[in-house]
């Protein structure tokens, strides 16, 4: 069984793909970045603050699911700058307190619309 998740309270997807797949107890969420789900614009700030808004946003997604933070078992941190990695771990740790999700990071060369983070996750339904 596969299921399209999709909610007003994150951003809409900017090309063909879905904020996430449901399928076999899994929640499959794409890459998210740092847009405002109220003005479908990339949010302004350092590292620390877009990092902020993709993990709200991801919140809102896997809640849509019948999800949360809390049943992440993976996620993948892709920084335009691996010299944020500091900062983004810092606002990262608040919502991944304890039993924190398997993880890796990696540095990329560019993000879509120049953000400086974008994450995604799988979690438990």
């Amino acid at each position: 069984m596969r299921e399209i998740v999709s909610t007003k309270t994150a951003p809409q997807a900017i090309g063909p793909y879905s904020q996430a797949i449901k399928a076999n107890g899994f929640v499959f969420v794409s890459g998210q970045i740092a847009f405002d789900p109220a003005t479908q614009q990339v949010i302004a700030g350092d590292v620390s603050v877009q990092t902020d808004r993709v993990l709200r946003n991801i919140s809102a997604i896997l809640e849509a699911a019948g999800s949360s933070l809390a049943k992440v078992v993976r996620t993948g941190v892709f920084l335009k700058n691996m010299d944020d990695f500091a900062a983004m771990n810092q606002v990262y740790t608040k919502y991944f307190s304890s039993a924190p999700p398997a993880r890796s990071t990696v540095e990329v060369a560019r993000l879509p619309r120049d953000v400086l983070v974008e994450i995604d996750v799988i979690a438990l339904v």
